[in-house]
């Protein structure tokens, strides 16, 4: 396989069933030799924010994973393998299910080795800290919650002035900009499902319409409209 990165163009050998997880758009190729019994299949995923989904951010450009280095992976694949070769009713339903057992799989397998994955901060960083992953669990679960520091702090047990350094050298940012980033991210997951920026903006706890739309600008550089009106154009 070939990846670049940058102006470098790396060669990565993979000689045993392996893993690769693209968390982000990278031009790569692959060389496949006509070796009995070398295949492979391929997925898309899309993230909700793109490129600012914090998981993304806090992932490097490629993942390269030994199956045998998670218990059940292997498995999880080979049901997908077998179920994406065939056309029956409720393959795609069936694939894509266990398309998300071997996502979760893979995501707690980074959470618990961030130095063999090559994360050094960001989300999945955060989330390997049990202290902090207690108060980004609780602000995932309840995006429409006003996450002041010392809310945070309180739920992992910290006070605000150690919860606040360990948060920003675990993930880059400040707990009160993560907090609107995640807000912005479930934001673009309604509007994709059809809620109405109104219905949007009362569910995730900002003040009116009117402040969502300037924290969606600021972000992003459009209204929630124009976003949605741009990425539903991109996935016609």
């Amino acid at each position: 396989m070939l990846h670049r990165d940058g102006s470098r163009l790396a060669r990565t050998r993979l000689s045993e069933p392996t893993l690769l997880f693209f968390p982000r758009a990278v031009h790569h190729e692959f060389i496949n030799p006509p070796i009995k019994g070398s295949d492979f299949t391929c997925a898309t995923l899309d993230f909700d924010g793109g490129a600012r989904n914090p998981i993304v951010q806090s992932l490097p450009d490629v993942i390269t994973l030994p199956l045998a280095r998670i218990d059940g992976l292997g498995a999880a694949l080979d049901l997908l393998f077998a179920e994406s070769d065939q056309v029956r009713c409720g393959s795609k339903l069936l694939v894509n299910r266990l398309f998300e057992v071997v996502l979760i799989q893979l995501l707690r397998w980074i959470i618990d080795h961030p130095n063999e994955a090559h994360v050094s901060q960001g989300m999945m960083v955060a989330l390997s800290d049990p202290r902090l992953a207690k108060a980004l669990i609780a602000l995932h679960e309840a995006p429409d919650v006003d996450w002041t520091l010392e809310r945070m702090a309180a739920n992992a047990g910290m006070s605000r002035s150690a919860f606040a350094a360990a948060f920003k050298a675990a993930t880059g940012t400040t707990p009160a900009a993560y907090s609107l980033d995640w807000k912005l991210n479930v934001a673009t997951s309604l509007l994709r499902e059809g809620r109405s920026v109104k219905q949007v903006a009362l569910s995730l706890g900002f003040a009116d319409t009117p402040a969502l739309s300037r924290a969606f600008r600021r972000r992003t550089g459009s209204s929630p409209r124009e976003w949605l009106a741009l990425h539903q154009f991109s996935a016609a």
